[in-house]
């Protein structure tokens, strides 16, 4: 079942931008701020996911890896 969200206090300038963008796409507040808060709690969750990986991973190996030698290694498996 669908839910109702009410956010109050927006500032002008974000309604204003909030309102621009979503004309620019041709689509209703509602339907701009649904599909942008869709994208805000699956990135959300794959971060959430990511972290619990390296997390179990790090475990596992018995390794102290930091962020940025995890990220090198998954570019350099990409090809970047």
């Amino acid at each position: 079942m669908s839910k109702v969200i009410q956010i109050r206090d927006v500032p002008d300038d974000v309604h204003d931008a909030l309102t621009a963008a979503a004309a620019a796409e041709g689509l209703s507040m509602t339907r701009y701020l649904l599909r942008e808060l869709n994208q805000v709690a699956r990135r959300t969750q794959i971060v959430r996911h990511n972290n619990t990986v390296m997390h179990r991973t790090r475990d596992e190996v018995d390794a102290s890896l930091d962020r940025e030698t995890v990220l090198s290694v998954l570019r350099e498996g990409r090809g970047e």
